[in-house]
């Protein structure tokens, strides 16, 4: 069936776009993509909605992104969904000890009923089965405030200690000093049992603490993720790639200036914080490499500090052509999970990841993003971000670091408490 779309101009997209919030919780499946302001010429859009299922898939292990080769072969159209950090591994994970973590699955894509951007304040509406004028109508009608919440207090748990986290720093270490890897990302998690939370309030309360540009609110069921990411993993446009990872943190000083510049400058001048960088675009540039027609991989931007509320981030930039009969998902897969989360060399430091983390990461640092019709995409690293089980009352996030030889175990605690510190102060 061939899809109603239509464009009006939308003056207070800000008003609107909380009334389509609140409009969207009726549907069970959805995702919204926001930039927030940021580089809407690089997203080609200030937000976009994919709201509702027509159909969906479900990856798993060993043949994920055949099935969603399948999938996009047989429809051709708009998918949206998200990408589980250990989609690549070989064997299933033991589970994760009850009440602990958030299970998305290990991949999901669905066919969006109702697909809504806009981009300069022209709002596009396109669906199958309604007329474009008539969810405008619905969405206005909807109200224009997110109610607050009466909460109970959030009892957060460590999912180990402090003491704990410095311990496996200095055996990373030790890994390093034999050789066994240059660098690798460490996580440490966090939880709350018995947590009630209005997932729409809490996402609202994030983005305006910590706008970012690869937010996005993911609904799956009974499942939500609230994610303020600064990071984009991956984007193809035609025969173009370009990967975008972040290595480098900095602290922002808002009261100060003179304070946040030196912190800026901190990140401009550090050997060690360009060190995890560089090594990073290597690996990047050794995975686009796999893909890309010969001699095209390049670094159009290396060590740019970028401001974000929270924290300055050192990030660069690596480009590369495609042929054009290259599979996206031949792109996906050699590049998946991303480097700026695994570490340097990637098969080794995942085989340690997985043994001194210990839980799986799931959701965290996959990726959520979306599919076009002519079967180009635009994915981000899912950081930052807030896991929700409704059913189970149950809310989890990690918060990680680039570990290499150099490492204070201190100052990297601190770091993964900075990383974390926006999701802290909405949940109170």
């Amino acid at each position: 069936m061939k899809n109603n779309i239509s464009t009006f101009y939308i003056e207070d997209y800000i008003t609107f776009k909380i009334k389509m919030l609140n409009w969207c919780r009726r549907f069970n499946i959805f995702i919204l993509l926001d930039s927030n302001g940021y580089y809407p010429e690089q997203a080609g859009f200030d937000w976009m909605l994919a709201a509702g299922c027509k159909e969906s898939v479900s990856l798993e292990r060993g043949k994920g992104f055949d099935k969603l080769q399948a999938f996009h072969d047989k429809h051709k159209t708009w998918l949206f969904g998200h990408l589980g950090y250990e989609l690549m591994h070989e064997k299933k994970d033991a589970l994760p000890e009850t009440g602990r973590e958030v299970d998305f699955g290990d991949g999901f894509f669905f066919i969006p009923e109702i697909l809504i951007s806009l981009k300069q304040q022209e709002l596009t509406i396109e669906c199958s089965s309604l007329f474009p004028e008539a969810i405008l109508a619905e969405i206005h009608a909807s109200p224009a405030v997110i109610e607050k919440p009466v909460q109970e207090p959030i009892k957060l748990k460590h999912g180990i200690t402090a003491e704990t986290y410095k311990e496996k720093i200095l055996a990373l270490k030790r890994h390093i000093l034999r050789g066994d890897c240059y660098e690798i990302n460490f996580c440490q998690s966090f939880y709350a049992n018995d947590a009630s939370i209005n997932p729409l309030f809490v996402y609202q309360q994030l983005a305006a603490l910590s706008p970012n540009p690869f937010g996005a609110f993911y609904r799956l069921y009974d499942k939500y993720c609230l994610c303020a990411s600064p990071e984009r993993f991956l984007k193809k446009t035609s025969n173009t790639i370009i990967s975008q990872p972040i290595k480098g943190t900095a602290k922002r000083n808002l009261e100060n200036e003179a304070l946040d510049i030196a912190a800026r400058n901190y990140l401009l001048n550090s050997e060690k914080e360009k060190s995890e960088n560089v090594m990073i675009v290597d690996l990047v540039r050794n995975d686009l490499s796999k893909v890309c027609t010969e001699g095209s991989v390049q670094v159009t931007e290396l060590f740019g500090v970028y401001p974000f509320p929270q924290v300055h981030q050192l990030i660069s930039t690596i480009e590369g052509n495609v042929n054009e009969d290259t599979p996206f998902t031949a792109i996906l897969e050699a590049c998946f999970p991303m480097g700026s989360m695994t570490g340097a060399p990637k098969k080794r430091v995942m085989e340690l990841i997985e043994q001194y983390e210990q839980i799986p990461r799931g959701l965290f640092s996959g990726s959520i993003g979306y599919i076009t019709p002519s079967a180009d995409f635009d994915f981000n690293v899912v950081i930052r971000s807030l896991m929700l089980d409704a059913s189970q009352k149950l809310i989890s996030f990690k918060a990680g670091g680039g570990i290499t030889f150099n490492s204070d175990p201190e100052q990297e605690y601190e770091e993964c408490l900075l990383k974390a510190e926006a999701i802290r102060r909405v949940l109170g």
